[in-house]
């Protein structure tokens, strides 16, 4: 079993590259975070429909649908998968989705990530995720308190499968995929980029080259804040739920 040394921090095991198969935030690397804050604007409060605000209630996941359970409390764990789910739903705002496809890329960048099996370049963990959305799709859809429907499966699925995958090395049948559920997918990409500032390197964090979301740029305040707000929460003992519930709703997003 491969996990971060207790002597060891992230930023510094990014440094010699030498990070773990299971990364896990610590106190040094989320000080690091805060001292590298890019000049980006004071993050405002976004307004969300009602709907996404219950949506996003929903968003602490069990731990069961975790293909490795200790990637749970990881860098790819519920923390990101809830902070990508409340980003998923404000860029969402921006864009003009309706309800139906919001509610679908809430609940498309909540499990984006689950079927990992470990927090390096995990290639093919997309697909896997999409496979088990589609094999479980009345359960995940129920859990939100939502109907799985056929075309909100095929949508949801596409994103979660197309979401690792670089717009440059889309194949034919990625583009033929991506071209039936375009807005939603590169609203969870996006999202998910945006969730980047969590991770030990600048070079790792959020560039727009990699997404097609306009509203990227405006996003970023609010994407840094809540991963310092709902991170130091969780090393301040807090679960990871309630971590990230609390840096929600200091943004007003629940």
């Amino acid at each position: 079993m491969s996990t971060t040394p207790l002597t060891a921090s992230l930023i510094d095991l990014a440094a010699r590259g030498q990070l773990p198969l299971h990364q896990h935030m610590d106190h040094a690397t989320i000080a690091w975070i805060s001292d590298n804050r890019p000049d980006l604007p004071p993050s405002s409060a976004p307004v969300l429909r009602a709907q996404s605000k219950e949506l996003l209630a929903h968003g602490g996941l069990p731990t069961r649908w975790w293909a490795d359970p200790r990637l749970y409390t990881s860098l790819h764990g519920v923390r990101h998968a809830m902070r990508t789910a409340a980003l998923a739903a404000v860029l969402a705002e921006a864009n003009g989705l309706n309800d139906d496809d919001t509610a679908t890329v809430i609940l498309a960048a909540a499990v984006h990530d689950c079927q990992r099996h470990h927090d390096q370049d995990d290639r093919g963990h997309g697909a896997r995720a999409a496979l088990w959305l589609a094999a479980n799709a009345d359960t995940v859809w129920g859990r939100f308190g939502l109907i799985a429907s056929p075309r909100r499966i095929v949508q949801a699925a596409t994103a979660v499968r197309l979401h690792d995958v670089p717009y440059k090395a889309f194949t034919a049948d990625d583009k033929t995929d991506h071209a039936r559920a375009e807005r939603i997918t590169d609203v969870v990409k996006a999202a998910d980029a945006l969730d980047r500032y969590r991770l030990p390197k600048l070079k790792w964090w959020p560039d727009a080259w990699y997404v097609r979301e306009p509203a990227l740029d405006e996003l970023r305040g609010l994407a840094f804040d809540l991963v310092l707000v709902s991170e130091r929460s969780y090393l301040a003992g807090s679960s990871g739920t309630a971590a990230v519930s609390y840096a929600l709703a200091e943004k007003g997003l629940v």
